[in-house]
């Protein structure tokens, strides 16, 4: 983040550590079946921000919006760590495994 991230009145730690959930915006065979209210680990300072906006299929709200899953072709990328998120991190890559793009 360019600048200290501040949501309402309160600086929000950077780097984004920690457990958040995920909007699930754009069905993806990868995505599939993720309860809205799983949480994911996250840790990161910076996101990316596609041109496409149709390869986003998840966003994030830490203090703003902010694209944390991506698909386009044969590419999946996710900003969280799936391997440190539980059960729905386990399911993400399993179905990534079982994924025939």
């Amino acid at each position: 983040f360019p600048q200290p991230l501040i949501w309402n009145g309160e600086i929000l730690k950077v780097p984004h550590m920690g457990w958040n959930k995920v909007k699930w915006i754009r069905e993806h065979p990868v995505f599939k079946g993720l309860d809205p209210d799983f949480e994911y680990y996250f840790v990161h300072s910076y996101f990316g921000i596609p041109e496409n906006k149709e390869i986003i299929c998840g966003i994030t709200f830490y203090g703003i919006n902010f694209v944390s899953a991506i698909a386009y072709k044969n590419l999946v990328a996710v900003q969280f760590h799936p391997e440190k998120s539980g059960k729905p991190g386990l399911q993400i890559l399993r179905q990534f495994c079982e994924w025939n793009p």
